[in-house]
């Protein structure tokens, strides 16, 4: 691994932090006297940013290149800690540094995913993709432990988070300004919002960013299904001890990603993503099992295969098409919000039937990911022609 990649991973962990929206909601509600509903706007808007921006970012970037857009990106989410760091007085103060946070996340997200393709080796794309989600993964951990350990082992508040983090992204910003990319590549014609959304008329496009689409909100659903698993199994208090099943999820999410990083430099990547989707469907299948002991096995089983699909998604669809990366960036992670829109699918399920059938909505979105998988495997993106 090359020191010109070092940059790239210190702007994944950056990405990470955009996830600690979720922590924040618990901390939130207890520190604004905010009723449920209303704590539950946080997470709403650091998504919305995603929906937002990534295609305006993704055209903007093909303009002005992947580096100065990811340091912009940095330098937002910057804005929104420093503004967090120098007192939150209100809830509408801190939800104007969440939606700074998480617009900075959605950009970082835009121009990170295929600059590292940039500052790669031959072939080393996927891995090192792989790799970054894997550093992402660390920065996500970072919202709910910080907090914690700043608490019992300082006695400080919660707050102490926004601080950090804006050290961190100024470290980021420094570093990635110094990062030599090599030029980008030129399009045949410049991207525009029209040509990003026109680029959905290919089937194999519409099919990649679907995948994103179903596998974020697959995601999601499993994470926040978990505790209400257990609850409705197996009688496990949520409070008490539930939680410890979505922590063991997101535990197999960190190990897997660093595993997959590892393995890429061996196995192909189209035959992984294969294995990847197969080990996601037998852990949740496991949770039909009625048993305890198998269902924390298949919490692990199902963190350890979803840990890579977002990355062979991602790369595949870069891989297949480089000259139109900024597009297919921005039409990608607009397809995070999937994390926002499949849940309530699974709510609506599980409020007509029982928690452990709505789990079939992110079943079936694996599914249909694991037949987009078995079709690059075999060669399936080379049945469509690209118009320049």
């Amino acid at each position: 691994m090359k020191l010109r990649t070092l940059p790239v991973f210190l702007a994944f962990l950056a990405m990470g932090f955009g996830d600690a929206v979720g922590p924040f909601v618990s901390l939130a509600k207890s520190e604004f006297q905010l009723s449920t509903t209303v704590a539950t706007l946080i997470p709403f808007v650091g998504f919305s940013m995603f929906g937002l921006l990534s295609v305006p970012f993704g055209v903007f970037q093909d303009k002005h290149g992947k580096k100065f857009v990811l340091v912009l990106g940095l330098l937002v989410a910057l804005a929104g800690m420093l503004s967090a760091s120098f007192g939150i007085t209100t809830f509408p103060l801190f939800l104007v540094s969440i939606l700074l946070l998480g617009g900075g996340a959605a950009i970082l997200q835009v121009a990170g995913n295929p600059i590292m393709r940039d500052v790669s080796e031959e072939g080393r794309y996927a891995r090192n993709l792989t790799l970054g989600q894997f550093v992402k993964a660390i920065g996500s951990l970072s919202g709910p432990l910080i907090p914690v350990i700043a608490a019992r082992s300082f006695g400080a508040s919660w707050k102490v988070i926004f601080p950090i983090y804006a050290v961190a992204l100024l470290v980021t910003v420094v570093a990635v300004s110094a990062l030599q990319v090599r030029r980008d590549e030129p399009q045949h014609q410049a991207a525009t919002f029209g040509s990003c959304l026109a680029l959905l008329k290919n089937s194999y496009v519409l099919a990649m960013v679907l995948a994103i689409f179903l596998y974020v909100g697959a995601e999601v659903c499993v994470s926040s299904g978990i505790p209400l698993f257990l609850k409705d199994q197996y009688a496990i208090d949520i409070n008490r001890v539930g939680l410890l099943g979505t922590g063991l999820f997101f535990l197999a999410l960190t190990a897997g990603r660093l595993c997959g990083g590892v393995l890429l430099n061996w196995l192909p990547p189209r035959k992984f993503f294969v294995a990847t989707c197969a080990a996601s469907i037998i852990g949740l299948l496991g949770l039909f099992v009625p048993s305890g002991y198998v269902a924390a096995a298949s919490f692990f089983v199902a963190g350890l295969g979803f840990a890579n699909i977002f990355p062979m998604v991602f790369s595949l669809a870069v891989e297949n098409m480089p000259e139109r990366a900024n597009e297919l960036s921005g039409l990608m992670v607009t397809a995070i919000v999937g994390g926002a829109l499949l849940p309530p699918v699974m709510g609506f399920v599980a409020d007509r039937s029982t928690v452990q059938l709505s789990f079939l909505v992110p079943l079936a979105a694996i599914v249909y990911i694991t037949v987009i998988a078995v079709s690059n495997a075999g060669g399936g993106e080379k049945a469509y022609a690209v118009k320049k």
